[in-house]
């Protein structure tokens, strides 16, 4: 049988970031082969993410090729890659599995010490881009760079799914929506007839929402300063809202008194560190539990009094909703297929690709949960 040949260099479109806060650049780039341990994807589908905006415009590393929140086709692969095949469908994951580390194999977190969070724009396994502008290297963000035709991602970072399932829609599982269900199931594990309140009514926010309804949560306290969203909750599990900007007193003390001392479980959605103490406040003593998902703008240190753990209060992270990418992602979109649990609605615009920047200004100003830009084909 022949020998494929090699993969070569792929010149496309792809929206650059040139500075922080500037619009970004729908132009051509050239995307390099997939090196050893490698994939080249063709991107069928991505989703704009609030962790995109904050770091276009808080971050000094560019030009960028934002996005993460991904769905499309392995194109080419590189040396020594046997889970994949040209033509798998698959979804971009921002934290990969390795399933060798230490971290991978204790069972216990979903954090990986091989391909965890990246941070500074380039791959993980030779520390340089695959993506170049003019000859000019140009970053890559959270280890996929989606905002592009074709990306290409480490092995360890893509999730090989069910060719039955829609890959616009699917893309939403590679965040935001997955991250929300993972919280609610995986991190705080709510039990049925609980009081959850969560904090930023968001597609995070709402996917917590969801989860919570589904494991039978008797009350779901909906929070956010923005009335449309407050509106639209409902339609997602969320019981009951509440605006801080209807109040004179701090919502901690609103919240407590709704929920006869304390929610059960709160969530902090927002992405903001003052909240997670707020989140912390508005938990019951005694086995309260406070869940973070935000990835804060500003300000990343927080602070608490010590009597609210003192008192029983628990505060716990969570990275991707604590699912292990390869191991869970497949049965989450197995379930997504299923109609066992709803990514649709938190779908609000559907854009081609040369309307990205309206995305970002959708999301920026309140009006939209998810856009999925939807790539030339």
């Amino acid at each position: 049988m022949p020998l494929s040949p090699a993969p070569q260099v792929i010149t496309c479109k792809a929206a650059v970031a040139w500075g922080p806060g500037e619009p970004l650049v729908v132009e051509e780039v050239e995307v390099n082969p997939p090196q050893p341990s490698e994939i080249r994807i063709k991107v069928v589908s991505t989703s704009l993410c609030r962790s995109d905006i904050s770091a276009w415009e808080s971050q000094t590393l560019f030009p960028r090729i934002f996005g993460h929140e991904a769905s499309g086709i392995v194109e080419s692969v590189g040396e020594g890659v046997t889970e994949f095949k040209e033509g798998d469908h698959v979804l971009t994951v921002f934290i990969g599995e390795c399933m060798t580390c230490r971290l991978c194999r204790s069972g216990k977190t979903n954090v990986c010490q091989v391909l965890g969070l990246e941070r500074r724009g380039l791959m993980h396994s030779d520390q340089k881009t695959r993506f170049s502008v003019k000859g000019k290297p140009v970053y890559h963000y959270c280890a996929v760079s989606s905002f592009s035709e074709y990306t290409v991602v480490h092995s360890g970072c893509a999730v090989k799914v069910s060719s039955n399932a829609p890959l616009e829609k699917i893309c939403l599982l590679s965040c935001g929506v997955a991250a929300g269900l993972g919280a609610a199931w995986n991190v705080a594990n709510i039990s049925e007839g609980s009081t959850v309140v969560i904090f930023g009514l968001g597609t995070v926010g709402l996917s917590v929402a969801q989860g919570a309804k589904l494991r039978g949560a008797s009350r779901i306290i909906g929070v956010d300063n923005n009335p449309q969203k407050c509106e639209n909750a409902k339609a997602f599990g969320v019981t009951e809202v509440v605006n801080p900007n209807s109040f004179d007193e701090p919502i901690a003390q609103v919240i407590k008194r709704m929920s006869n001392g304390g929610a059960d479980f709160s969530f902090e959605c927002v992405g903001d560190t003052d909240m997670i103490t707020t989140a912390l406040q508005s938990c019951c003593d005694g086995w309260g539990l406070t869940v973070t998902l935000g990835v804060p703008k500003v300000k990343p240190e927080m602070s608490a009094h010590y009597a609210l753990l003192l008192m029983g209060r628990t505060l716990k992270g969570s990275l991707y909703g604590g699912w292990k990418p390869k191991s869970d992602l497949p049965s989450l979109v197995e379930k997504y297929v299923n109609k066992e649990i709803e990514i649709d609605d938190y779908i609000t615009h559907d854009l081609p690709f040369n309307e990205i920047n309206k995305a970002f200004n959708l999301m920026r100003e309140g009006k939209c949960l998810r856009c999925v830009i939807h790539m030339p084909r």
